[in-house]
């Protein structure tokens, strides 16, 4: 099995599309393929496909619960939390619990000597197995309003990942914070989405330098190709970048996307274009996926 993620350091660069029109592809060449949304924020890649819901699992985490009978409000709870996830005013005997800032990491139940912390699970997502063509074929990540952090809910989906699949196709949230790193930190490849304009080519940097520190190889494909400047090509040149792909910026695409449809089911040549760009990945990174 390899995993292979689709990310981008902006939104709206066209990473979806990406993604769930490499999973389209992939099984139309007869791979055992999977594709897990992991932008738990906004979820959007079953629009594209005849879906049916296998299981849904909820998601949870474990928070603190103060017995203010037992408890000495003596603070050490407070000084062991790095999140700020408790509020204690100890002449006013008052301790407070902020749910929403809590990371679950059981450290207040270490300091607490007196044993007057409790826990209980809060909901903070929900993950959806759904099938394809009558087999499971796509993960949907989809965290609660309200949550401070999709991580849980991101980690929770890439767990369910079939172990007989071929390749896992990872449609990663946008940016390079926690969420894009939690995703890509579990890829053996990083394929990274930009369009052709100055905040594509920023976004595009900050995320390489981003993978750099993770020891993550990666490729761009360049999305409305020839809609901004030449900077995006001049940079991946220069870094010794592979660019995988360049996709015009063509009316028909956008039409077809913005309809909920497959593009590479309806242009067999852009179909043959992502076959290559997966044949070209697996044949370079596929044997060094293997050894590990």
């Amino acid at each position: 099995m390899m995993k292979i993620a689709i990310a981008s350091g902006k939104g709206g660069t066209g990473k979806t599309f990406i993604a769930t029109n490499i999973f389209y592809t992939l099984l139309q060449n007869n791979y055992r393929a999977m594709l897990v949304d992991c932008d738990a924020e906004a979820p959007n890649s079953i629009a594209f496909f005849e879906t049916k819901q296998i299981k849904e699992s909820e998601v949870t985490q474990l928070v603190p619960v103060i017995n203010k009978d037992t408890c000495t409000f003596c603070g050490k709870c407070h000084e062991y939390c790095n999140y700020n996830a408790i509020f204690i005013l100890p002449p006013m005997k008052v301790i407070q619990v902020i749910e929403d800032l809590c990371h679950g990491c059981g450290a207040c139940s270490v300091a607490c000597k007196v044993g007057a912390i409790s826990e209980k699970p809060v909901s903070l997502g929900q993950v959806a197995l759904y099938s394809t063509d009558g087999l499971p074929g796509l993960i949907e990540a989809r965290m609660n309003i309200g949550v401070m952090s999709p991580v849980p809910v991101i980690k929770a989906a890439i767990r369910q990942v079939d172990n007989k699949a071929d390749i896992i196709i990872m449609d990663a949230p946008p940016g390079t914070s926690c969420p894009f790193i939690q995703t890509v930190a579990s890829a053996d490849y990083v394929i990274l989405v930009t369009e052709p304009t100055p905040f594509g080519l920023s976004d595009l940097k900050q995320s390489v330098e981003t993978l750099k520190t993770i020891n993550k190889p990666c490729g761009v494909i360049i999305n409305r190709s020839g809609l901004g400047n030449n900077e995006v090509q001049e940079y991946l040149s220069n870094e010794d970048i592979s660019l995988l792909l360049e996709i015009p910026f063509k009316k028909e695409i956008a039409e077809l996307y913005s309809r909920g449809k497959i593009v590479s089911e309806n242009d067999s040549f852009f179909a043959c274009q992502l076959s290559e760009v997966i044949r070209d990945i697996i044949e370079q990174h596929g044997n060094s996926h293997n050894q590990r």
